[in-house]
């Protein structure tokens, strides 16, 4: 089974992070939210708390991580890019040449670190300048390469539908988005 690990700041934006973690594991994915706070509370940036699975001190390892995954929101995103462990996870799991997710503002913390250099890449508007060395394509969501990128809330479930491909394929992603409705949607 694939595994995912989402990291989480207070301030992060509910739908970009909620959204993946639901959809993954409807599919089938492992996913471990993880807090970045020292607790295992988040509140996220319309004033919801959510108990996150894990603290991030607590993480032995993230050898055994498929995809590491960024939501947007502010200050979530800029409380992400402030964290120095999340930093060197995220460095750590390019260098083993896996997946990595980012929406909204969080692709800003990617661009930061240097994962963005001559890459393809959206995010929310006006977070583009803190791509630093990517271009920017303002799509719903880009791939490149390991990277993957969303533009914002309303990118939130075709995102996070193309992650849960990369798992369990085109035909059992299409399953889900049946199943909760998104294909329906889609076909208006």
């Amino acid at each position: 089974m694939a595994k995912a690990i989402e990291f989480l700041a207070n301030g992060f934006e509910e739908i970009e992070g909620l959204a993946p973690v639901d959809i993954l594991r409807r599919g089938g994915v492992e996913v471990q939210t993880v807090s970045v706070t020292g607790s295992e509370f988040v509140e996220s940036s319309h004033g919801v708390t959510v108990k996150a699975d894990a603290k991030f001190e607590d993480i032995e390892s993230f050898d055994d991580v498929d995809i590491m995954l960024i939501p947007g929101g502010m200050p979530g995103s800029t409380n992400l890019l402030k964290h120095k462990g999340v930093a060197s996870a995220l460095l750590h799991q390019n260098k083993l040449g896996k997946r990595i997710g980012a929406i909204c503002a969080g692709p800003m913390v990617l661009g930061a670190i240097g994962l963005l250099e001559g890459k393809k890449a959206t995010c929310s508007p006006g977070f583009e300048k803190y791509m630093t060395g990517a271009e920017y394509t303002a799509e719903l969501y880009t791939i490149d390469g390991n990277i993957i990128t969303g533009e914002g809330p309303a990118a939130t479930l075709p995102y996070a539908y193309k992650i849960l491909s990369f798992f369990v394929g085109e035909e059992k992603t299409q399953q889900l988005q049946v199943k909760m409705q998104f294909a329906h949607l889609m076909e208006k």
